[in-house]
């Protein structure tokens, strides 16, 4: 009898060595093995036989190692490389994608699924990575799409390059299908390595975390980042960065989307997920693009356990004829929901403009968060105040003598009486004004407060988010 006990590759980092036990004519393997010390499952497609096409028993193999890890509670990773279904076998390929689908589905929710697209993709080949939570490529040699270059060519008459058409640079700015992109093979398997990091094993369990001595938590740069002008944009980023553990956060979606900011990151050694308005990119407003983006991303973070930081600045829903019809309603309502259905620790903090309907969606304490703070520099309410005077003050501004300057004495009389967090505070949608400062040491203490947390949540099979 032939047995398989070491599965070796070059591209493999010792970190992450795999094992495959069990014999090619008594079963089916199964390769396990360990990252950084944690179980993790994997397969892995060789485009260098057959063009790594899915034969039924290569669906075998690739059901039982899913399966395994669904019992184990384990990540389950995939290293794509194939032309899609092998055609020669017809429906018994097809319905080998099928059953790897419907393992994808049981399994969402339940464990990480990670899919790296190491080379060419194509047909049903790019279904099952977009089922899973996290899609990574590979910079110049990796590709997904339905139909290749010469399909589009002969149906529409279309030339397009396989770069162009499915590349990395395309999925990770365009259509938003590749959440991370690597220069080489062994980068992305390390982006991987660290991607698991920030999350669990599985849906019952906590990311482990990491040993950390409370210090001097005060961040006196916090200080200066906002500009005293209202319309001046700044970089989100750098906001980020004074307050998580240094060199922490890890970035999903980095070039897609840029007027939110999504990724892990450390807060006190505890593994958290950030969503931040990015007043550097469309001033920070939520477009159709941005709303999908921080919607699915909240959604992992709630299926396995991360606690939730909010980092507002939004002037409102970007508009415009091109979002209205590309259905900004319904994918707006897309993070709204997804904020609403979170059961995890959920803390906010209102840098500056929290207007309209995005003040709502981004994680307002209306819709469940359980720590709101707000900078003195926040301006909470229903539009900017030179919009809501020419509204509210119309009749006056028309009939004074001087309307340009009434409207100038009207907006500031607005901006005094709503441009600022304390209204709200009074009310207690925000939970306390803090010194941008003081915002870490504050945030440390509210995710330790909110460790423990536990949510009832009603029966039912599941909701209806607006797809």
């Amino acid at each position: 009898m032939y047995r398989i006990t070491h599965w070796t590759t070059e591209s493999i980092p010792e970190s992450a060595r795999l094992q495959v036990v069990g014999s090619i004519f008594q079963a089916v393997p199964v390769p396990y093995g360990t990252i950084d010390g944690r179980l993790i499952y994997v397969f892995a497609q060789d485009f260098t036989v057959f063009g790594g096409a899915l034969s039924e028993a290569l669906a075998m193999k690739i059901c039982k190692v899913m399966d395994m890890a669904l019992k184990s509670g384990a990540p389950m990773i995939g290293l794509n490389d194939s032309g899609g279904a092998r055609i020669q076998e017809g429906v018994r390929s097809l319905g080998g994608y099928a059953d790897i689908f419907y393992r994808n589905v049981q399994s969402s929710g339940v464990i990480p699924q990670i899919s790296a697209i190491m080379g060419p993709c194509a047909g049903g080949a790019v279904y099952s990575p977009a089922m899973t939570d996290f899609t990574m490529m590979v910079e110049g040699n990796s590709y997904m799409f339905v139909t290749g270059p010469n399909v589009v060519k002969t149906v529409t008459n279309e030339e397009v390059s396989s770069e162009e058409l499915g590349g990395a640079s395309t999925h990770s700015t365009k259509s938003g299908v590749a959440h991370i992109t690597s220069p080489n093979g062994i980068e992305c398997l390390e982006d991987i390595k660290k991607l698991l990091s920030y999350m669990p094993q599985n849906n019952r369990e906590t990311t482990p975390k990491l040993p950390y001595v409370v210090g001097e938590e005060v961040r006196e740069k916090l200080d200066t980042l906002v500009p005293d002008n209202a319309n001046k944009p700044y970089d989100m980023h750098d906001v980020i960065d004074n307050i998580i553990d240094e060199d922490s956060f890890f970035e999903i979606h980095k070039d897609f989307a840029e007027n939110i900011i999504v990724g892990f990151a450390r807060l006190g050694g505890r593994s958290i997920g950030i969503v931040a308005n990015n007043p550097k990119f469309l001033a920070g407003c939520l477009d159709v693009k941005s709303s999908i983006k921080g919607a699915r991303f909240v959604r992992f973070c709630d299926c396995f356990n991360i606690p939730l930081l909010v980092l507002e600045d939004v002037p409102g829903f970007l508009p415009g004829t091109d979002q209205e019809w590309n259905g900004i309603i319904v994918h707006g309502a897309k993070l709204l929901y997804a904020f609403s259905e979170a059961t995890v620790p959920r803390v906010t903090v209102i840098t500056r403009k929290a207007y309209g309907g995005a003040y709502d969606v981004m994680n307002s304490k209306h819709i469940g968060a359980d720590m709101n703070f707000a900078w003195p520099s926040a301006e909470i309410a229903v539009m900017g105040a030179k919009g809501a005077s020419e509204i509210i003050f119309k009749k006056e501004i028309g009939e004074a003598a001087d309307p340009a300057a009434k409207l100038l004495e009207k907006e500031a009389e607005y901006a005094e009486l709503f441009a600022n967090p304390y209204t709200a505070a009074q009310r207690g949608f925000i939970d306390e004004v803090i010194l941008p400062k003081d915002t870490r040491r504050k945030l440390l203490k509210a995710f330790s407060m909110l460790e423990n947390k536990v949510v009832d949540t009603p029966k039912r099979k599941h909701g209806n988010i607006p797809l």
